[in-house]
């Protein structure tokens, strides 16, 4: 037995152990009979007219709880296309600001970080540009670019496919390196400055390899949590890359938002009972500190197995609580509001 198992089994001499498809978390519920003390707001983004939402894969919020996405130029990707794809939304999800027109091919992951920073990935390739890291100011000025433009590879200056980026404490900089296919599988680190520090991980389903490193994020204590996506787990590092533990409880993680009370926020819109059996798609809220699970918002559709996906992909919460998700098939933000 791992030894990551053995510490939490310990852990848990005194109460339930319940085993959720490999993950082991003290007293757990079923992870699809969560309550769900949300209102759902849908369509709360709104675009200006004669503009039309394209796939938004991720969100972040920033200090003022304005949000932020990175939009494929009202459709799958933002070739050809002059529409500016990284929008600020105010609270009331009207649109107050735009930029990057004709940087960008397939955004994929945002980020704003603690200074307002808006740090983007392009995970895809095409005329000269793609596969790239962005940092802009607030203002859509360049203050930072990782990768070369157009370039796939799997060296320390190249990336293929990036999905996510998280910036720790004292600005070091992780790119969640691939999504699927024959793209990388892999975390690569930064300095602030945006040298090259290390990179780990490979394709595969041991503890610290990876398919899909969708989306990251950090809690209190500097732990870098990776939604492993087509592993159908959250793997969790220290900075140096060692594994420390994983949870499958989650489901299939694409997006990940932690906030200052290490609450959780977990965005699943691929489980079904062919692609992760035993877990529906929705929002799971929980704990980035033990792993438990306290709320659940159900994916809308009600034959998931059948359908494509009208849950969250991208997910991020304000002060109050108050989740929002970004939807690639549906083409929209949901605003979900504590009842």
């Amino acid at each position: 037995m791992p030894k990551y198992f053995r510490v939490k089994m310990l852990a848990c001499a005194f109460v339930a152990i319940v085993a959720v498809s490999g993950g082991i978390v003290c007293g757990q519920t079923d992870p699809n009979s969560l309550p769900n003390p949300y209102l759902t707001f849908d369509n709360w983004a709104k675009m200006p007219e004669r503009r039309i939402w394209g796939q938004t894969s991720q969100l972040s919020l920033d200090r003022d709880g304005n949000v932020w996405v990175a939009e494929r130029c009202g459709g799958t990707s933002c070739l050809g296309k002059t529409d500016a794809p990284i929008l600020e939304f105010d609270h009331s999800g009207k649109l107050v600001k735009s930029f990057g027109a004709g940087m960008l091919v397939v955004p994929h992951g945002i980020l704003v970080d603690r200074d307002g920073n808006i740090w983007v990935t392009d995970s895809q390739g095409g005329d000269g540009k793609g596969q790239q890291v962005f940092k802009f100011s607030p203002d859509g000025k360049v203050l930072m670019t990782l990768g070369k433009a157009g370039v796939a590879g799997d060296g320390p200056d190249t990336f293929n496919r990036p999905s996510g980026v998280a910036i720790a404490s004292n600005g070091d900089i992780f790119v969640g390196d691939g999504h699927g296919g024959d793209s990388n599988a892999r975390i690569v680190k930064f300095s602030k400055d945006g040298k090259f520090i290390k990179t780990w991980g490979m394709k595969g389903s041991a503890p610290g390899e990876f398919s899909t490193p969708h989306s990251l994020a950090f809690d209190s204590k500097g732990r870098l949590f990776v939604a492993d996506r087509e592993n159908r787990r959250i793997q969790i590092f220290n900075q140096d890359g060692e594994f420390l533990d994983q949870w499958k409880q989650f489901g299939m993680a694409s997006g990940i938002f932690i906030d200052k009370n290490d609450v959780m926020y977990v965005a699943d819109n691929e489980s079904n009972s062919t692609r992760n059996p035993g877990f529906k798609r929705g929002i799971r809220v929980g704990s980035a500190k033990d792993g438990s699970l306290t709320a659940f918002i159900p994916d809308p559709e009600p034959d998931p197995d059948h359908t494509d996906s009208g849950a969250a992909e991208g997910i991020g919460a304000d002060a109050s609580g108050n989740i929002y998700g970004s939807e690639v098939v549906q083409k929209k933000v949901v605003k979900y509001v504590r009842k």
